[in-house]
């Protein structure tokens, strides 16, 4: 520093010093330019984004009522209900347009020109619905008459002057804006350079992040889809499986009940009977003056006649003989007026007098049923009285079964069918293809219907 103090004089230590101290300064200087420009390229950025919005609430604002006066007069014209949708939501929104241009706008109620809107856009909805009102109360006439005329047309001529006022300020506003980012982004681009690199870097990265996070959903989604899909074909197959193998061990159950009860019938039959034929012949052979012996053979004879009217019961219960020998119709109305006897209560029966020749697979089915609905009534009804009607259309066959008992509340309506007799009941209908429904109508009691294709009944005579 001496030696160049020496050669160069007093200006020496600044020539050292100067460049550092330019630098730094043209730094320091730079720096604030490249915040200045920044400030100055915000701003630009608020006040055209401020534009747009503005614009983009007065164009919604515009489309709304456009949307309502054209869905009111479409509607008046044609008199098509449809018309009033755009009308409804165009009136249902244009309030919601109105705010979003308001706050647009800073939130200021001293606007001139936002004051006379919202005054003309109230007064233009209330020519809308005054009209509609003229049109549901005088008819269409006045209310084309109405519409024909100018009065809408002036205050939707100056909504549409005010919006255009807005819309005409805003582009200028707007292209002023623009014109001064333009400007701030040519002074600042070299300094925000880097960083629009980096940001397009980073825009990539997130774009391919995304991408890939979005194939990656899309291959979850039709994995979940297609486990759904699997899922749902096993239940579908699992149901058939399980419907099948109800069906079967119902018809089962049917025939073991069938071949049991001829069993008892024959067998048990026969030995109650040939007893009671061998006792009178003994009484006969063997007389005495005994009371016992003579008490005895009559409790033995009681026993015996007890014992045939259990077996009759059993046999009956297990596969009635009226069913097979006198046909659906008969063993329900047996059935029906034996349960009421049973149970002492007052029933009514309406049962076509012919019958069709039912299949009767199909016949013990909605024998079971009408029993399932008849015991149901005699352990849970507390009824008085029942009712059973059997119709038979032109392709349908209807069971109905109601009493007048204490019903069943509606929450334990929507649980109670799934209890084991009830589902046995719907099972048994769903096998013969038909649909059921159990409900507890308001003045009490239950009522049971069940309807089945006559077709799926009817015995099928083979060639």
């Amino acid at each position: 520093m001496k030696i160049l103090g020496e050669e160069l004089g007093g200006i020496g230590r600044w020539y050292i010093a100067l460049p550092p101290l330019l630098l730094i300064g043209f730094l320091i200087g730079l720096f604030f330019l490249a915040a200045a420009g920044q400030s100055r390229l915000n701003a630009a950025n608020e006040r055209v984004h401020d534009s747009q919005l503005r614009q983009q609430a007065l164009s919604e604002f515009i489309a709304l009522m456009t949307d309502a006066e054209s869905g009111q007069r479409g509607y008046l014209l044609t008199g098509e209900i449809s018309y009033l949708q755009p009308y409804t939501e165009a009136v249902a929104n244009v309030e919601a347009a109105l705010d979003r241009v308001h706050e647009a706008y800073g939130g200021s109620d001293d606007t001139r020109e936002f004051h006379e809107l919202r005054i003309l856009t109230g007064k233009k909805l209330g020519e809308l619905d005054d009209t509609l009102a003229l049109f549901k109360k005088r008819g269409p006439a006045p209310a084309v008459n109405v519409v024909r005329t100018d009065v809408g047309k002036r205050t939707m001529d100056e909504i549409a002057k005010i919006v255009g006022a807005l819309r005409l300020a805003e582009s200028r506003e707007l292209s002023s804006a623009t014109a001064q980012w333009q400007s701030d982004f040519r002074m600042s681009r070299w300094v925000s350079a880097a960083g629009v690199i980096l940001n397009i870097g980073l825009v990539l990265l997130a774009t391919r992040l995304v991408y890939g996070d979005m194939h990656r959903r899309a291959r979850q989604s039709a994995n979940l889809r297609d486990q759904k899909l699997e899922l749902e074909h096993q239940v579908d197959a699992r149901t058939r499986e399980l419907t099948a193998l109800s069906t079967h061990l119902q018809g089962v159950s049917e025939q073991e009940k069938s071949a049991l009860a001829r069993e008892l019938h024959d067998e048990l039959g026969s030995l109650l009977v040939a007893a009671r034929m061998d006792l009178s012949w003994l009484q006969q052979r063997l007389p005495t003056t005994d009371a016992s012996i003579e008490t005895r053979f009559k409790r033995i004879h009681e026993s015996l006649s007890a014992g045939v009217d259990l077996k009759r019961r059993v046999v009956e219960e297990l596969r009635p003989t009226l069913l097979d020998n006198m046909g659906l119709f008969a063993a329900i109305r047996w059935q029906f007026k034996e349960t009421c006897r049973r149970a002492g209560l007052k029933c009514t029966e309406t049962i076509p007098e012919e019958e069709p020749k039912f299949d009767p697979d199909a016949s013990i089915g909605v024998f079971r049923i009408a029993q399932e609905a008849l015991t149901n009534i005699l352990k849970h009804a507390q009824a008085k009285s029942a009712d059973l009607t059997i119709g038979i259309a032109a392709d349908t066959f209807m069971l109905r079964v109601s009493d007048d008992g204490r019903g069943i509340a509606p929450m334990r309506l929507l649980t109670i069918t799934s209890h084991h007799g009830l589902a046995s009941m719907r099972h048994r209908i769903a096998a013969l293809g038909g649909t059921w429904e159990m409900t507890s109508p308001p003045p009490g009691g239950t009522v049971v219907l069940a309807v089945i294709p006559l077709a799926r009944m009817l015995l099928v005579e083979h060639a």
